[in-house]
């Protein structure tokens, strides 16, 4: 089939021409002299104060109601369908026909306005009918964590089924031999994160020169992890013409730098610009006393239905899991310190309902999806306002209505303003202590059962292979368990 889309400068061309590896980009004939490394823009302009962004000069293409109206494979329309997806998102229906045509996006969202399938569609579809050689993949995704690579790598596999698009999943705390392997048999399309994909790189397990299409997924928080150098070492080795799409639930200016460096004539595109606006999402701020903060997080964590509570370590994690099993709480502790099989263990008990309550790092911050979740609770207030975001982004999936609750001790009061300011949230503030009805209005407390839970443990796993990444690198393990997908939910991500 070659059914042909119209490009930036009006003309039309084909489906075979548009995903063609060699194919000249229809708005990068011309480079004006302010154009930096790889010929891209390099004049900023100050967009609402926050971040500067490349000036854009191709309007863009108008949004859509449906995605009929987008010209897409019939194979995609059909697994659309199969999923149960019946309208875009705001950011699918705006970005869609600008990347489909071939035009650089960058898109901001929260978490869980739909970016996955916005940026997805668009790179299966340009990709289709393509077959990459061994070792040399035609479309890759970056991302910072390996719970976000595998549920990018989920949410993507039907459409790329229909399609015939091989996917390979790399990423560091699972097999480099593997992944390896997958590489060298050929795949289209690679979902990985930085320090894992440089190790397959220098293994010459895989080269970026045949990659056409290059996603940068929550790439603000690559920059706060400090992937940077990885990434831009990355984005130096794909086809310096090839097309770039950035999408992030927040722009700062380290993004910034990348978006000027990389991104020509994007179309950009806002859903959401302030995060804490978002009407289905009420902010608690509730204030709590030292000697009691611990009864009051008991009995929010034995609620009914599931929550996810966020501390700032590890071993306060393990330690609060502990203490919430043995009073009745089927809890568990979900963090970096976690084997892989004992995170994806623990995150399919949550998601199956075994596990009623998990508590969580900021490791669970991104890239974990789970459907039906209405409470996070920060038990330990997050270090800044994007943390903040970032978990309470957990719920609130799809157009979902969800409840953020931050436990506040008195010495952290103005820090907390701070935040919420900074995060152009304004939260409803409480005084509440446990065994009290406005707590139980908010968030569902009760007492606990007192009888003890035992959870099956996780089982024993073999020490992963490892090649020498960083511990950068290394921090990214995605985890495996399935998703359930329903209708309008599937774009949530």
């Amino acid at each position: 089939m070659n059914r042909t889309a119209r490009t930036n400068n009006g003309s039309s061309r084909s489906r075979t021409d548009r995903g063609a590896a060699g194919s000249a980009r229809s708005n990068r004939g011309a480079r004006s002299a302010n154009t930096g490394r790889n010929g891209r823009s390099g004049r900023p302009a100050p967009v609402g104060g926050e971040f500067a962004l490349p000036v854009t000069i191709t309007p863009a293409l108008p949004p859509v109601e449906s995605f009929a109206e987008l010209d897409m494979p019939k194979q995609l329309l059909a697994a659309l369908e199969s999923e149960g997806v019946t309208a875009p998102f705001p950011i699918q229906a705006a970005t869609l026909p600008n990347s489909l045509a071939g035009r650089d996006v960058l898109g901001r969202g929260r978490t869980g306005s739909g970016k996955t399938l916005a940026f997805g569609l668009a790179l299966l579809a340009r990709t289709e009918g393509q077959r990459a050689e061994p070792r040399h993949p035609l479309a890759l995704v970056l991302v910072p964590t390996r719970e976000l690579a595998q549920q990018v790598t989920d949410a993507l596999t039907p459409y790329a089924r229909g399609l015939r698009l091989r996917l390979a999943t790399v990423v560091g705390g699972l097999s480099i031999g593997r992944q390896a392997s997958a590489l060298r048999a050929g795949a289209e399309v690679v979902v990985a994160t930085p320090g894992r994909l440089k190790d397959l790189i220098d293994r010459d397990d895989c080269r970026l020169d045949r990659v056409a299409i290059t996603v940068l997924d929550e790439a603000d928080q690559m920059a706060d992890m400090g992937f940077m150098p990885q990434v831009t070492a990355l984005l130096d080795q794909v086809r310096p013409e090839g097309q770039r799409m950035l999408f992030s639930a927040t722009l700062d200016r380290n993004v910034d730098r990348l978006v000027r460096r990389y991104l020509h004539d994007p179309v950009v595109h806002s859903v959401d610009p302030s995060a804490g606006a978002v009407t289905t999402m009420e902010h608690h701020v509730l204030h709590v006393d030292d000697a009691d903060k611990h009864n009051t997080t008991t009995e929010i964590a034995a609620r009914e239905g599931r929550v996810i509570m966020f501390l700032d370590t590890k071993h306060a994690a393990d330690r609060l899991a502990k203490k919430l099993l043995a009073v009745g709480v089927r809890a568990a502790a979900l963090h970096g310190g976690k084997s892989q099989s004992q995170r994806t263990r623990t995150l399919a008990q949550f998601k199956e309902g075994r596990v009623t309550a998990l508590i969580a790092t900021n490791v669970a911050a991104r890239g974990i999806h789970v459907d039906d979740l209405d409470l996070v609770v920060n038990v330990d207030p997050p270090g800044d306002h994007k943390d903040y975001l970032h978990r309470g982004g957990r719920t609130a999936r799809a157009g979902e209505s969800g409840t953020v609750v931050t436990l506040v001790l008195p010495h952290q009061r103005r820090d907390m303003d701070r935040l919420m300011s900074d995060a152009g949230i304004t939260p409803r503030t409480a005084r509440v202590r446990s065994g009290e009805a406005e707590l139980t209005r908010i968030t569902g407390a009760q007492a606990p059962s007192g009888v003890p839970v035992v959870l099956t443990p996780p089982p024993a796993e073999k020490r992963p292979e490892r090649s020498g990444s960083s511990a950068r690198g290394r921090r990214s393990r995605p985890g495996q368990a399935a998703r359930r997908r329903t209708s309008t939910k599937g774009q949530g991500r």
